[in-house]
């Protein structure tokens, strides 16, 4: 393995894990934020409220992209195991 193809391989590996990440992510941001907005128009200060819708965003997330995120798991280490061969040193 030479110096190119080492960095593609960590460039690819960088790059599908923020994929992989994006859609439980955003989705904590949006409910984070919507809870925030709720928080300053209410005056309701509490720490702990933005915790649950948190949980069952992520869980949520993880329940509809799921199935996604798996086909999108295979598809990535079946590619690597596929180009292994070229990849490793002989």
């Amino acid at each position: 393995m030479d110096q190119g193809q080492a960095i593609d391989l960590i460039r690819s590996s960088l790059w599908f894990t923020i994929i992989i990440a994006a859609p439980a992510l955003g989705l904590s941001v949006i409910v984070g934020l919507t809870i925030s907005v709720f928080q300053t128009v209410t005056q309701i200060h509490e720490q702990t409220l933005t915790f649950v819708p948190k949980i069952l965003a992520l869980m949520a997330a993880a329940v509809l992209f799921g199935p996604w995120m798996l086909q999108q798991f295979h598809d990535f280490i079946w590619n690597l195991w596929g180009n292994l061969p070229d990849i490793a040193p002989h």
